[in-house]
């Protein structure tokens, strides 16, 4: 079983964010089972933000985990490349954690630590849709890797 989570920056979301999220988490299969984790935001801005969020996620990091950052910098991926993607991932034998940052983003630090980043859309998200949107499309990659019949383009 693949260990996956979803580390993302932010706390008290909505109540349309969590509903969504509990949505999906249970459709997970057993082998690709997903847990968000929440890294509460800093009340500081910018690069102090940026320096908080970096310790919090990184306390959180177990030495071999494969750091997926979500990042407007990072590549972007068709449902098709990032079932791929998912896979290729997972053969590197660590468990996967993908991290959406603050509203400041990740620092360079972070980046450089990340093992890959992966960008949503040349458009920038809030970050409660955002955290929906990975949680979602990790499910569609995954029932596109299964041969399930969620994903039909």
């Amino acid at each position: 079983m693949a260990e996956v989570r979803l580390l993302a920056v932010g706390q008290k979301m909505p109540s349309w964010v969590s509903d969504a999220c509990s949505d999906y988490l249970p459709r997970f299969r057993h082998q690709f089972k997903l847990h968000i984790e929440e890294i509460p935001a800093s009340k500081k801005k910018g690069a102090e933000a940026q320096s908080e969020h970096k310790k919090k996620l990184l306390e959180r990091l177990k030495q071999n985990d494969f750091l997926v950052l979500l990042d407007e910098c990072g590549r972007s991926y068709s449902t098709l490349e990032l079932a791929d993607q998912i896979t290729q991932w997972e053969l590197s034998g660590h468990s996967l954690v993908f991290a959406i940052g603050g509203a400041d983003g990740w620092c360079e630090d972070v980046r450089q630590r990340a093992d890959s980043q992966w960008s949503l859309s040349k458009l920038v998200f809030p970050h409660p849709l955002a955290r929906v949107i990975v949680v979602e499309q990790l499910y569609r990659a995954d029932s596109v890797r299964q041969g399930h019949p969620y994903h039909r383009s």
